[in-house]
């Protein structure tokens, strides 16, 4: 006897129920075991308890007040550096897609196509290049340096992107501006970017919590440790001078969090509309 529509619809409910716990639980498990690392009165990894009989808050409190953590200058180079590029990252690139949707002019498509050939390839390609392009220039070891490396990786991508998004906004509103003697400037003001604001915040948090999340790029770039991000940072920390203190690196990575989750609650209300309406055109 087949099988009725109800039954076989609880049936695929609970496996994508399902489905959710066991992603859950992957993603959700190293996250619970650094946090409860982190409050660990231990110092070695091997050693920790899953759940601690006695918890402590010695490790962050280590982080901001000892004399040999520069862990607060990590956290301000990575904030300097992640706010520059959410902001600078959401201006251009609006002023781009703007240029690519609204203006005609020649080599418009292989411009498009060219920033969807660059998206082929991985960074790593590009490295070796990008450190004599800043050693050229004098911003190696420099902040400066990351912040204009991360600026210009993120165009091609995001600006297809948000192109796409501007391309959902009727073109009527353009020419009903112009009829009111709107430039395309003021009409890029006041109209595009009040209506684009759920694809921006995107753009806005994903460049935000690049330079957190960054390694490599850090790595290659950055040898002073006065100018270390937190991921550079934390991973000097247990791999030179303190290479068993697993408990404060914990710490020191859970508190990254902070900013990410800040902002992400501030953008909450625009991202679901922005990431489901992105790219829809090309």
């Amino acid at each position: 006897m087949a099988m009725s529509s109800k039954k076989k619809s609880k049936i695929e409910v609970a496996f994508i129920y399902l489905f959710i716990l066991v992603m859950f639980i992957i993603i959700g498990y190293p996250l619970f075991w650094a946090l409860m690392m982190s409050v660990n009165p231990g110092s070695n990894m091997l050693v920790t308890e899953l759940f601690p009989s006695n918890p402590t808050l010695e490790h962050y409190k280590w982080l901001f007040t000892s004399p040999n953590s520069n862990y607060l200058l990590w956290y301000k180079n990575s904030l300097y550096i992640a706010v520059v590029n959410s902001v600078g990252s959401v201006i251009i690139t609006s002023l781009i897609a703007y240029a690519f949707s609204r203006y005609k002019f020649i080599g418009r498509k292989y411009g498009l196509y060219m920033f969807l050939l660059l998206q082929m390839f991985p960074a790593l390609m590009g490295m070796v290049a990008l450190y004599i392009l800043l050693n050229t220039i004098g911003l190696t070891d420099s902040l400066y340096g990351l912040m204009l490396i991360y600026l210009g990786g993120q165009i091609p991508f995001n600006a297809w992107l948000v192109k796409g998004y501007f391309d959902t906004i009727p073109k009527e509103l353009d020419e009903a501006a112009k009829i009111d003697g709107a430039g395309h400037l003021k009409n890029f003001w006041t109209i595009m970017l009040p209506l684009a604001k759920p694809i921006l915040a995107v753009v806005a948090l994903f460049n935000f919590m690049a330079p957190f999340m960054d390694f490599l790029l850090p790595r290659i770039v950055l040898t002073s440790p006065s100018n270390f991000t937190l991921a550079l940072g934390l991973y000097n920390f247990i791999n030179d001078q303190f290479s068993t203190n697993f408990t404060r690196f914990a710490a020191g990575s859970i508190l990254i969090a902070v900013p990410i989750a800040l902002v992400f609650l501030l953008l909450q209300r625009y991202l679901i509309s922005g990431l489901t309406s992105g790219a829809t055109k090309g």
